[in-house]
């Protein structure tokens, strides 16, 4: 089990335009060849965004995208013609496959954060995707099979234990409050990279909320 701290994390982003970004990987300028991905997860980006502040469109290819928002109301528009807004409790993906551009803005009233999460496809190419939902369930993985992963969301109270999956690669990443896993407190934005995953638990120290990346392919 390696512990990436939330510290450790590149710092990215634009403050004076009101977008605080957070890199678990290697990313853009901050390249790190011994830092690129972890089973098919290549990136875990925590963003800040002030009201108004954004992303303009840009593109992207051969990449899976799956967003959590955290807090405030994401605005998503894409070159497909989806444009929807996602709030707390929601995962978006957009499947980029052959290529598609999108634009990522807080047009609400206060501060947006959201963890974003990229996979790398187990084959390139195909048509773009996209679908939110709403106020996923504790009990109700979300599948991305076009990466061979599985994400599951936990919410613990303080004491409560849940199982992390049995997998070849397990990644979790702390959202909220702190939990106790393997003997280690991990906090909000820590994450664990755990190889050959088995029997493990994750134990609320206070209210916590995780989310789980189960995986057992590589690409």
């Amino acid at each position: 089990m390696d512990i990436r701290r939330a510290e450790e994390r590149y710092r990215g982003g634009d403050p004076a335009a009101g977008i605080e970004s957070r890199h678990a990987f290697s990313f853009g300028p901050h390249y790190d060849p011994d830092n690129l991905r972890f089973g098919a997860v290549i990136a875990c980006n925590e963003e800040r965004l002030a009201p108004g502040a954004g992303f303009d469109e840009h593109p992207h290819s051969h990449t899976e995208i799956v967003t959590w928002v955290v807090q405030g109301e994401l605005t998503h528009r894409d070159s497909t013609g989806h444009e929807s807004v996602v709030r707390q409790g929601d995962v978006q993906r957009l499947s980029s496959a052959g290529g598609v551009r999108h634009v990522e803005r807080n047009d609400g009233p206060g501060p947006l954060t959201f963890v974003q999460m990229w996979l790398a496809p187990l084959r390139p190419g195909g048509d773009p995707y996209y679908e939110v939902v709403h106020g996923i369930a504790d009990s109700t993985p979300y599948a991305v099979p076009e990466a061979g992963a599985m994400l599951h969301v936990r919410r613990l109270g303080a004491g409560e234990r849940t199982a992390v999956p049995d997998a070849a690669y397990a990644y979790v990443h702390v959202v909220r409050g702190e939990v106790r896993l393997d003997g280690e407190t991990l906090g909000a934005g820590d994450a664990a990279r755990i190889t050959e995953a088995k029997g493990l638990e994750a134990e609320g120290v206070t209210e916590a909320e995780l989310l789980v990346w189960e995986m057992n392919q590589m690409t």
